[in-house]
């Protein structure tokens, strides 16, 4: 009797499992071909990103050996071709393209360039500032001391790590444009940071004596020190 009982559960068992494979069979075997495809989906985007990215990477340190070359026009079409590309190298082939033109004395491209890299807020704010930094080296020759401040005063708070470039650029076009008080104030920013690099501080020293000679005031700090 136990075994007829035995074989009847498992003829139970049996039919339950068959009436749920029945039920459920075709929905489990799609969701594991779903699965299969969307692996192998992911993994060979993951390939297409990768052999694109080192395509990108080849033609930028290309079109950079061109750059330092001087070769700008040939420099600019491979620079041209990375507006698409994928992670940063867009942002970064535009940032040499700006810097070939202010190698190539083209000024004012180049400062249209810095200044549109500077404003497009889909960058990383180091590459932005980067670019307001190089905006206002350019603008210094360009534009009065509103157009230099309007670049780069965002830069020089006191944990900015483009601070003393950009304290410097300030001074140096208030200097420029006559506003020797402006200057100062600068200069002495300059001066009270102690994490003001070496050769920013001699060049502004330097600055700070011209001022002080031009204004008629003691011997020059620069002449006193030698």
């Amino acid at each position: 009797m136990t075994d007829i009982f035995r074989e009847v559960d498992e003829d139970i068992r049996q039919e339950k499992f068959r009436r749920l494979w029945d039920r459920f069979g075709p929905w489990l075997i799609g969701l594991a071909v779903l699965i299969v495809i969307g692996t192998g989906g992911y993994r060979g985007w993951i390939y297409w990103q990768e052999t694109q990215s080192r395509s990108a990477g080849d033609k930028f340190f290309e079109a950079v050996r061109l750059s330092e070359a001087q070769n700008y026009q040939e420099a600019a079409e491979m620079y041209g071709e990375l507006e698409g590309a994928l992670g940063g190298y867009p942002a970064l082939a535009q940032m040499r393209r700006a810097t070939d033109l202010a190698n190539a004395s083209q000024n004012e491209e180049a400062l249209a360039e810095f200044d549109a890299l500077s404003a497009d807020s889909s960058l990383r704010d180091a590459l932005r500032n980067a670019a307001a930094l190089r905006a206002g080296y350019l603008a210094v020759d360009l534009e009065d001391y509103a157009g230099v401040a309007d670049r780069v005063e965002k830069l020089t708070g006191d944990t900015g790590s483009f601070r003393a470039a950009a304290r410097e650029l300030l001074a140096l076009s208030a200097w420029k444009n006559g506003d020797i008080e402006t200057a100062q104030q600068w200069i002495t920013a300059l001066e009270e940071d102690p994490e003001t690099p070496s050769e920013v501080s001699r060049r502004v020293s330097l600055l700070a004596d011209v001022i002080r000679a031009n204004n008629g005031e003691a011997k020059a700090d620069s002449e006193g020190n030698n």
